[in-house]
Protein backbone atom coordinates (compact mmCIF):
# COMPACT_ATOMS: atom_id res chain seq x y z
CA UNK A 1 0.00 0.00 0.00
CA UNK A 2 1.62 3.25 -1.12
CA UNK A 3 0.94 6.74 0.19
CA UNK A 4 0.78 8.84 -2.96
CA UNK A 5 -0.80 12.32 -2.68
CA UNK A 6 -2.80 14.00 -5.42
CA UNK A 7 -0.99 16.65 -7.46
CA UNK A 8 -3.52 19.40 -6.66
CA UNK A 9 -4.28 20.65 -10.17
CA UNK A 10 -4.75 24.45 -10.29
CA UNK A 11 -8.19 25.72 -9.30
CA UNK A 12 -9.96 27.14 -12.36
CA UNK A 13 -8.44 24.58 -14.75
CA UNK A 14 -10.93 23.55 -17.43
CA UNK A 15 -11.85 19.87 -17.35
CA UNK A 16 -9.74 18.04 -19.94
CA UNK A 17 -11.83 16.30 -22.55
CA UNK A 18 -12.41 12.56 -22.40
CA UNK A 19 -14.21 9.93 -24.41
CA UNK A 20 -13.94 6.55 -22.73
CA UNK A 21 -15.71 3.20 -22.77
CA UNK A 22 -18.00 2.07 -20.00
CA UNK A 23 -17.45 -1.68 -19.59
CA UNK A 24 -20.87 -2.30 -18.03
CA UNK A 25 -22.87 -1.00 -21.01
CA UNK A 26 -20.31 -0.93 -23.80
CA UNK A 27 -21.18 2.74 -24.37
CA UNK A 28 -18.62 5.50 -24.89
CA UNK A 29 -19.00 8.38 -22.45
CA UNK A 30 -17.63 11.84 -23.28
CA UNK A 31 -17.22 15.06 -21.33
CA UNK A 32 -19.72 16.70 -23.70
CA UNK A 33 -22.46 14.51 -22.21
CA UNK A 34 -22.22 16.65 -19.06
CA UNK A 35 -22.36 20.06 -20.74
CA UNK A 36 -23.71 22.80 -18.43
CA UNK A 37 -23.77 20.40 -15.47
CA UNK A 38 -21.53 20.30 -12.39
CA UNK A 39 -19.30 17.25 -12.64
CA UNK A 40 -17.19 15.17 -10.30
CA UNK A 41 -14.41 13.15 -11.96
CA UNK A 42 -12.82 10.50 -9.75
CA UNK A 43 -9.79 8.41 -10.65
CA UNK A 44 -10.16 5.08 -8.95
CA UNK A 45 -9.68 1.36 -9.36
CA UNK A 46 -11.07 -1.95 -8.14
CA UNK A 47 -8.46 -3.15 -5.66
CA UNK A 48 -6.91 -0.15 -3.90
CA UNK A 49 -7.38 -0.36 -0.10
CA UNK A 50 -7.84 3.44 0.06
CA UNK A 51 -10.71 3.22 -2.44
CA UNK A 52 -12.33 0.21 -0.79
CA UNK A 53 -12.07 1.94 2.61
CA UNK A 54 -14.37 4.80 1.49
CA UNK A 55 -16.33 3.26 -1.39
CA UNK A 56 -19.61 2.52 0.41
CA UNK A 57 -19.70 6.02 1.86
CA UNK A 58 -18.76 7.49 -1.52
CA UNK A 59 -21.64 5.65 -3.22
CA UNK A 60 -24.02 7.09 -0.59
CA UNK A 61 -22.58 10.57 -1.25
CA UNK A 62 -23.20 10.13 -5.01
CA UNK A 63 -26.77 8.97 -4.42
CA UNK A 64 -27.44 12.15 -2.44
CA UNK A 65 -25.79 14.65 -4.76
CA UNK A 66 -26.73 13.11 -8.09
CA UNK A 67 -30.34 13.60 -6.97
CA UNK A 68 -29.48 17.31 -6.62
CA UNK A 69 -27.98 17.65 -10.11
CA UNK A 70 -24.34 16.59 -9.74
CA UNK A 71 -22.95 14.35 -12.48
CA UNK A 72 -20.32 11.79 -11.50
CA UNK A 73 -17.87 9.66 -13.46
CA UNK A 74 -15.26 7.34 -12.03
CA UNK A 75 -12.27 6.43 -14.19
CA UNK A 76 -9.97 3.42 -13.88
CA UNK A 77 -6.62 4.13 -15.54
CA UNK A 78 -4.54 1.32 -14.03
CA UNK A 79 -2.35 -1.00 -16.09
CA UNK A 80 -4.55 -4.11 -16.21
CA UNK A 81 -1.83 -6.25 -17.80
CA UNK A 82 0.14 -6.10 -14.56
CA UNK A 83 -2.81 -5.50 -12.19
CA UNK A 84 -5.49 -7.91 -13.36
CA UNK A 85 -7.81 -7.04 -10.46
CA UNK A 86 -8.45 -3.76 -12.29
CA UNK A 87 -9.68 -5.40 -15.51
CA UNK A 88 -12.93 -4.21 -17.12
CA UNK A 89 -14.57 -7.47 -16.05
CA UNK A 90 -13.65 -6.75 -12.44
CA UNK A 91 -14.95 -3.19 -12.88
CA UNK A 92 -18.38 -4.66 -13.66
CA UNK A 93 -18.18 -6.84 -10.55
CA UNK A 94 -17.38 -3.78 -8.42
CA UNK A 95 -20.32 -1.84 -9.92
CA UNK A 96 -22.67 -4.67 -9.06
CA UNK A 97 -21.27 -5.32 -5.57
CA UNK A 98 -21.49 -1.68 -4.47
CA UNK A 99 -24.62 -0.80 -6.50
CA UNK A 100 -22.74 2.01 -8.24
CA UNK A 101 -25.21 4.25 -10.10
CA UNK A 102 -22.75 6.43 -12.01
CA UNK A 103 -20.53 5.69 -15.00
CA UNK A 104 -17.31 3.81 -14.29
CA UNK A 105 -15.03 4.29 -17.30
CA UNK A 106 -11.86 2.59 -18.49
CA UNK A 107 -8.86 4.73 -19.52
CA UNK A 108 -6.82 1.97 -21.15
CA UNK A 109 -4.33 4.34 -22.80
CA UNK A 110 -3.95 6.39 -19.58
CA UNK A 111 -4.15 9.64 -21.55
CA UNK A 112 -7.10 11.00 -19.58
CA UNK A 113 -5.40 10.34 -16.23
CA UNK A 114 -2.34 12.11 -17.57
CA UNK A 115 -4.42 15.09 -18.79
CA UNK A 116 -5.98 15.48 -15.33
CA UNK A 117 -2.58 15.01 -13.65
CA UNK A 118 -4.16 12.24 -11.60
CA UNK A 119 -1.69 10.61 -9.25
CA UNK A 120 -3.52 8.33 -6.86
CA UNK A 121 -6.62 6.31 -6.24
CA UNK A 122 -8.91 7.84 -5.24
CA UNK A 123 -8.26 11.27 -6.78
CA UNK A 124 -11.22 13.71 -6.84
CA UNK A 125 -11.82 16.63 -9.25
CA UNK A 126 -14.99 18.72 -8.80
CA UNK A 127 -15.99 21.04 -11.65
CA UNK A 128 -18.71 23.69 -11.84
CA UNK A 129 -21.30 23.78 -14.62
CA UNK A 130 -18.82 25.51 -16.96
CA UNK A 131 -16.34 22.71 -16.11
CA UNK A 132 -13.88 24.93 -14.25
CA UNK A 133 -12.18 23.14 -11.36
CA UNK A 134 -13.45 24.31 -7.97
CA UNK A 135 -12.23 21.52 -5.68
CA UNK A 136 -9.57 18.84 -5.80
CA UNK A 137 -8.36 16.81 -2.93
CA UNK A 138 -9.54 14.36 -0.34
CA UNK A 139 -12.93 12.80 0.32
CA UNK A 140 -12.27 13.14 4.05
CA UNK A 141 -9.52 12.42 6.59
CA UNK A 142 -10.17 8.66 6.66
CA UNK A 143 -7.40 6.33 5.58
CA UNK A 144 -7.04 2.60 6.10
CA UNK A 145 -5.95 1.97 9.69
CA UNK A 146 -6.13 5.59 10.89
CA UNK A 147 -9.52 5.19 12.66
CA UNK A 148 -10.87 8.51 11.31
CA UNK A 149 -14.57 8.34 10.42
CA UNK A 150 -15.44 7.75 6.77
CA UNK A 151 -17.94 10.57 6.23
CA UNK A 152 -16.90 12.42 3.07
CA UNK A 153 -16.78 15.68 5.03
CA UNK A 154 -14.42 17.60 2.73
CA UNK A 155 -15.96 16.66 -0.61
CA UNK A 156 -19.49 16.91 0.79
CA UNK A 157 -18.97 20.48 1.97
CA UNK A 158 -17.38 21.50 -1.34
CA UNK A 159 -20.20 19.88 -3.30
CA UNK A 160 -22.93 21.48 -1.20
CA UNK A 161 -21.30 24.90 -1.57
CA UNK A 162 -20.99 24.40 -5.33
CA UNK A 163 -24.64 23.43 -5.68
CA UNK A 164 -25.66 26.37 -3.47
CA UNK A 165 -23.62 28.76 -5.69
CA UNK A 166 -21.32 29.65 -2.81
CA UNK A 167 -17.55 30.01 -2.78
CA UNK A 168 -15.74 26.82 -1.79
CA UNK A 169 -14.63 27.37 1.80
CA UNK A 170 -13.23 23.96 2.73
CA UNK A 171 -9.46 23.73 3.10
CA UNK A 172 -8.36 21.68 0.12
CA UNK A 173 -6.04 18.91 1.26
CA UNK A 174 -4.51 16.37 -1.12
CA UNK A 175 -6.19 13.03 -1.49
CA UNK A 176 -3.98 10.12 -0.53
CA UNK A 177 -3.94 6.65 -1.96
CA UNK A 178 -2.20 4.06 -4.03
CA UNK A 179 -0.35 5.44 -7.01
CA UNK A 180 -1.93 4.99 -10.42
CA UNK A 181 -0.36 1.89 -11.95
CA UNK A 182 1.22 3.37 -15.06
CA UNK A 183 2.13 1.20 -18.02
CA UNK A 184 5.89 1.14 -18.63
CA UNK A 185 6.75 4.30 -20.57
CA UNK A 186 3.50 6.09 -19.65
CA UNK A 187 4.72 7.57 -16.38
CA UNK A 188 3.79 11.26 -16.57
CA UNK A 189 6.25 14.11 -16.38
CA UNK A 190 4.51 15.66 -13.35
CA UNK A 191 5.99 12.99 -11.06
Amino acid sequence: MSNTPSTMLDIGTQAPNFSLPEPLTGNTVSLSLFENKPLLVVFSCNHCPYVLHILQSFVEYTDTYMAQGLSVVMINANDVDNYTDDSPEKMIELIQKYKINFQYLYDEQQQVANAYQAACTPDFFLFDDSHALVYRGQFDNARPKNFEPVNGADLTLATQELLDNKAISVTQLPSMGCNIKWKPGNEPAYF
